[in-house]
């Protein structure tokens, strides 16, 4: 199954945002781990719908994008935690 195939091109702009956003949040010690991705979603699909349409489908899109972002950070973390 090809992830990619079901995004819009222009909505791939929001992946590293997103990265970028869930760094600076990860940094403040007063905002817990477990809200980050919950976090990350208002903003993802705000600003997913602003580029691909106020529509269901751009809503799906942001909740895809910031999907996109969330697992890919969580494997790139278990990617370099696997020699430990």
């Amino acid at each position: 199954m090809d992830v990619m195939g079901y995004l819009v091109e222009n909505a791939l702009i929001m992946v590293p945002v997103l990265l970028v956003l869930g760094k600076f949040l990860k940094s403040i010690p007063q905002v817990p781990d477990w809200t980050i991705p919950l976090a990350l979603l208002v903003p993802g699909v705000l600003g997913t719908m602003a580029m691909a349409g106020w529509t269901v489908d751009g809503a799906i899109q942001g909740i895809l994008v910031t999907g996109v972002a969330v697992y890919g950070n969580q494997i790139w973390k278990q990617v370099q935690n696997t020699g430990d």
